[in-house]
C-alpha cells in the first residue's frame, strides 16, 4: 500500500511543488519517498513524464522493491496489492523470465511485458498504477475492478496530472481548485448514495478514473479510457448444494490470497456475519494469528458488544474494545476533513476512523473489513422486498412471504419497507435510497436550490430488480463510497486495508447464483451463512437483525454544550448561504433525532467544516 503521483506533459515541476508533494504523501508511505523523471524527450517539444512514490512496505520489505521500478524500457509507480502475484509469477517462470524481487510489484511489471495492457486481466486485487513504456511512448494509468485504490487526475492544456490524494494532486499542479457546489449539495440533499453516480468530485476540474478502467495517454497528449472489465448477471443451473459448496470455495481462496503479508495482519469486527466471518475462516481454517478492534457504540440501536464478544470467545482471539470519545467530536472531524479533503460520508466513517487508530497504535499495518458482503450475498432489508418480488409467481413464493412475515418484518424500522408487495405495486420504487430528500430539499435558500442537481438515475446492469439493485450498491452508492472512506482513514495512520469479499471470481459465482437460494428460511445472505457454517459461531451466524457499523450524533457530539451549539449554528457560517437556519436550529434541540435527521445533521456539520477550509 503506497500512494503515487505523477505528470505527463510539456511543462517542468518545480522542485518545491515535487517535495511538498512528497511530504503530504508520507501517510500513505512513511518508509520510502522517492520521484524521478522516467523520460524527457526535447524532440516532442520537451515532453517530461514524472513519476512520485511514497512506500508503506507490506510485501517483500527490502529495498530492491522500492519505486518508482524499473524493467528494461518501463517504469512503474503502484498502490495496491496484486494477491495472485505468486500464481503469476510461476506463470511468467514458465515462459523463461527470471525475478530480482520477491515483491508484486516486479510482478505487475513483467506482467505489463509479457501481455501489454491486457495484464490487468490477470490481477486478482488492488491498485492504482501508471506506467511509462519508452518504447511506445505512452503512460497507462489503471484502476482495480472494484476501485477499491483512489486515483485522482487533473487535465491541462499542457498536460495531466495524477495522484493517489486530492491534496498532492493540489501541491503537485500548485493549483487551488474551486468546490463543486453540486455535488456539496447532492451529499446534503441525497446523502453519501448520490456522490459516485457521475465522474464529478467536490472540486471542479478533478476527476477520478472510473473502476476497472485504463487510461492511455499519448506523447501528444491524447487520451483514450478503455473498460476492460463488466460485472455479469448469468443465472446458471445449479443445486443448492452446488450453490453452497462454490460460495465456501471462491470465498476461502479469496481470504488465503488475502493473508499474504510480510507484516502481522488485524481484523475489524462488528458484530455481523460479515467481519465475523473473516476473522473465524482466517483463525480456524488457516491457523492466522488474528487480532480484532471494534467499536462500542452506547446507543442500544447500534450496540453489537454480545454479537462481538461471541466471536472473540469462540476464536479465541487478543482483541481490542474501543470507545467513542464524545469530547474530541469537533476537533477530530476537522482533522478527518482535512485529511480527506473533502466532507465525511457519514457517521459510520467518523467511527471507522478510531478503528485505524488503534490499529495502528498497536502496531499493525494491515487490517481486514466486511465490505461488499451485503451487495454479493444480499444484506439490507430491501434485498428482502425485492427477493420477494422476484420469487412471484414461482415455486417457494408463499413460503419466502411467510419466512419475511415471522423473522424480518419486526426488525424494519422504516414503515415503507414494511409492504411485502411494494415492488408489486412500483417496480420502479427507490425513494428510500434518498432517504426523506424532498423535505432536506426544501430547507436549502433559493439560491442553492437553483443549482441544485440531483443523482436518482440507475445504471442498468440487468432486468433483474434485485440483482440490478445490488449492483448499482456495489459500483455506484455503496460500496465506492465505503472504499473512499476506508482507504483515506487507513492511510491517515499508514494501514492498509484489505476487503475479502471484493474478489472478482468470488463476485462473478455469486452472480450466477440462482435468485432462490441468496434469501432462505427468513435468512438474507443464507449462501454465507451456509458456507461459514460449523466455522462461525452460531450466535452471530443465526442472528438475523442487521444494526449496521453506526452511531448517532449525540454520540460523536455534545449537542447539548452551548459552546458547542453556538458554534455550530452560528448563523454567520457558510453553509448556511445555502440551508435555512430557521430549519436546522430545532434539530439541536433534540435529545433523541430520528435516523434521517442525524444523517443530515452530520452532513451539515461536514459541509460547513469543509467550506472553512477550502473557501
Amino acid at each position: 500500500m503506497c500512494g503515487i503521483a505523477g505528470f505527463i506533459g510539456y511543462s517542468s515541476i518545480e522542485a518545491s511543488k515535487i517535495e511538498k508533494t512528497l511530504s503530504l504523501m508520507k501517510n500513505r508511505g512513511p518508509d520510502v519517498q522517492k520521484y524521478e523523471y522516467v523520460s524527457s524527450f526535447p524532440e516532442n517539444g520537451n515532453l517530461n513524464v514524472l513519476f512520485l512514490h511514497s512506500r508503506l512496505s507490506i510485501i517483500d520489505l527490502d529495498e530492491r522493491s522500492n519505486q518508482p521500478f524499473t524493467i528494461g524500457n518501463c517504469t512503474v509507480v503502484f498502490n495496491g496489492e496484486i494477491y495472485n502475484y505468486v500464481e503469476l509469477k510461476e506463470e511468467l517462470k514458465r515462459s523463461g523470465i527470471t525475478f530480482g524481487t520477491t515483491s508484486d510489484t516486479e510482478v505487475l511489471l513483467q506482467a505489463y511485458l509479457a501481455y501489454g495492457p491486457d495484464c490487468v486481466k490477470k490481477f486478482e486485487g488492488m491498485w492504482s498504477f501508471a506506467i511509462w513504456d519508452r518504447r511506445n511512448q505512452h503512460l497507462l494509468l489503471s484502476r482495480d475492478r472494484f476501485s477499491e485504490k483512489p486515483l485522482y487526475t487533473y487535465q491541462t492544456s499542457d498536460g495531466l496530472y495524477f495522484a493517489s490524494e486530492i491534496k498532492a494532486l493540489k501541491a503537485l499542479s500548485g493549483k487551488r481548485f474551486k468546490v463543486n457546489q453540486k455535488q456539496l449539495l447532492r451529499y446534503l440533499i441525497l446523502g453519501y448514495k448520490s456522490l459516485y453516480k457521475q465522474s464529478e468530485t467536490f472540486f471542479e476540474e478533478i476527476r477520478e478514473l472510473p473502476y476497472a478502467s485504463t487510461l492511455q495517454v499519448d506523447a501528444r497528449l491524447n487520451s483514450n479510457i478503455v473498460r476492460y472489465w463488466w460485472p455479469k448477471v448469468e443465472p446458471k443451473k445449479m443445486s443448492l448444494a452446488e450453490a453452497i459448496e462454490g460460495s465456501r470455495r471462491h470465498l476461502f481462496e479469496s481470504i488465503r490470497i488475502r493473508l499474504r503479508s510480510d507484516v502481522p495482519l488485524a481484523f475489524c469486527l462488528s458484530g455481523g456475519v460479515d467481519s465475523a466471518s473473516l476473522v473465524s475462516i482466517a483463525a480456524k481454517q488457516f491457523n492466522c494469528d488474528v487480532a480484532t478492534f471494534s467499536i462500542i457504540e452506547a446507543d442500544e440501536r447500534y450496540n453489537e458488544y454480545n454479537n462481538i464478544m461471541a466471536t472473540v470467545r469462540d476464536v479465541g482471539c487478543k482483541h481490542t474494545l474501543i470507545e467513542i470519545p464524545q469530547q474530541e467530536g469537533i476537533g477530530r472531524l476537522k482533522a478527518l476533513i482535512e485529511y480527506h479533503d473533502v466532507p465525511v460520508a457519514t457517521t459510520t466513517f467518523y467511527v471507522h476512523s478510531l478503528l485505524s487508530e488503534s490499529i495502528f497504535q498497536n502496531g499493525y499495518r494491515v487490517a481486514f473489513s466486511g465490505t461488499a458482503a451485503d451487495e454479493l450475498y444480499t444484506g439490507y432489508y430491501d434485498h428482502f422486498l425485492l427477493h420477494l418480488h422476484e420469487m412471484r409467481g414461482r415455486t417457494g413464493y408463499e413460503d419466502c412471504l411467510k419466512d419475511w412475515q415471522e423473522n424480518i418484518a419486526r426488525f424494519v424500522r422504516n414503515p415503507i419497507l414494511r409492504d411485502p408487495d411494494l415492488y408489486a405495486k412500483n417496480p420502479g420504487f427507490r425513494d428510500h435510497v434518498f432517504d426523506n430528500h424532498r423535505e432536506f430539499w426544501d430547507w436549502l435558500t433559493p439560491s442553492a436550490s437553483e443549482h441544485f442537481q440531483g443523482a436518482f438515475s440507475e445504471v442498468h446492469f440487468c432486468d433483474s430488480l434485485l440483482r440490478n439493485r445490488m449492483l448499482n450498491e456495489l459500483f455506484h452508492e455503496a460500496t465506492p463510497v465505503i472504499l473512499h472512506e476506508d482507504d483515506l482513514n487507513s492511510m491517515c495512520y499508514s494501514v492498509e486495508n484489505r476487503s475479502p469479499y471484493l474478489d472478482s471470481r468470488l463476485c462473478e459465482f455469486m452472480y450466477s447464483v440462482p435468485p432462490e437460494y441468496l434469501i432462505r428460511g427468513g435468512y438474507g445472505k443464507y449462501l454465507l451463512r451456509e458456507s461459514v457454517n460449523g466455522i462461525l459461531n452460531d450466535q452471530v451466524r443465526l442472528d438475523r437483525q442487521k444494526k449496521g457499523f453506526n452511531a448517532s450524533i449525540h454520540s460523536l457530539f455534545d449537542l447539548k454544550n452551548k459552546e458547542v451549539c453556538a458554534q455550530l449554528l452560528d448563523p454567520r457560517n457558510s453553509v448556511f448561504e445555502w440551508v435555512q437556519w430557521d430549519k436546522v436550529a430545532p434539530l439541536f434541540k433534540e435529545d433523541v433525532l430520528p435516523n434521517h435527521y442525524s444523517k443530515f445533521l452530520f452532513s451539515l456539520i461536514n459541509a460547513e467544516f469543509f467550506l472553512e477550509q477550502n473557501l
